[in-house]
């Protein structure tokens, strides 16, 4: 079973970290000086937080698989659907080790679909290629404002 998996930038990590474990209504399941994270089951979610990269707000989405057979019927479904995949393969990222690729949204949008591998002590144990902030690839095509304030 599938996880969705979003990842925040925000401007104070201490803050941020109150106000969600006050939201979620329990503590985060890994906290480091520049990160923290809640593995949450109802609704199952991997809600991310860090203080990497520019201004605070939507860093990237996805989904967190149990298998390496779910990330590859992922993968395929990339491939069919003929969207731009960036396969990064293995990488270190946020504290883990994790098998992923990415693809991007028509609004620049990043969206990961990772398996995760281990657990690591260190945010990466190496840069990412061509990302902007925290893991996520740089968007490829300009990102247009919304048409309106509504949701």
């Amino acid at each position: 079973m599938k996880r969705f998996h979003v990842h925040l930038h925000v401007a104070d990590l201490n803050r941020s970290v109150a106000f969600y474990a006050q939201l979620f209504g329990l503590p985060p399941t890994r906290l480091e000086a520049d990160y923290a994270k809640w593995m949450l089951d109802d609704p199952r979610v991997n809600f991310a937080i860090s203080t990497r990269g520019e201004a605070a707000g939507v860093n990237h989405f996805g989904f967190q698989t149990e298998t390496g057979e779910e990330l590859a019927e992922l993968k395929a479904q990339s491939a069919r659907a003929e969207l731009a995949l960036v396969n990064e393969g293995e990488a270190a990222c946020c504290y883990a080790r994790s098998e992923k690729h990415w693809i991007m949204d028509p609004s620049g949008l990043p969206w990961e679909f990772f398996h995760t591998l281990g657990d690591i002590p260190v945010f990466g144990e190496s840069p990412p290629v061509a990302t902007s902030g925290c893991c996520a690839p740089a968007a490829t095509a300009p990102v247009s404002p919304p048409k309106s304030s509504c949701c």
